[in-house]
């Protein structure tokens, strides 16, 4: 069985897909960007303060599928710039301290609205 999760304390989608979908003990969560869901606009700031947005867009989704980050397992993270790296994981390694989930970090050439960052999950529901 396939359950929707969709909350308006994230983002809204920006195209066809869901903000989450629970499925078989797990939540998948799709890619999020630094928008800040009050305004449905990418914030200002560099890859750490849009790293933080993003963030917490993934915790407010987890959340509304009654999971949470510390239930993360795998997360892949999208950068526009590898230059990037330390930067995003100085604050990613804030909201992972302890067990932190498996992880893929690749640089790409362009992200939707030309956000610095993006990161998806799969969590234990």
């Amino acid at each position: 069985m396939r359950e929707v999760i969709s909350t308006k304390d994230a983002p809204q989608a920006i195209g066809p897909y869901s903000q989450a979908i629970k499925a078989n003990g797990f939540v998948f969560v799709s890619g999020q960007v630094a928008i800040d869901p009050a305004t449905q606009e990418v914030i200002a700031g560099d890859v750490a303060a849009q790293t933080d947005r993003v963030l917490r867009n993934l915790s407010e989704i987890l959340e509304a599928a009654g999971s949470g980050l510390g239930k993360v397992v795998r997360s892949t993270v999208f950068l526009k710039n590898m230059g990037d790296f330390a930067a995003m994981n100085g604050v990613y390694g804030k909201y992972f301290s302890t067990v932190p989930p498996a992880r893929s970090t690749v640089e790409v050439a362009r992200l939707p609205k030309d956000v610095l960052v993006e990161i998806d999950v799969i969590a234990l529901a």
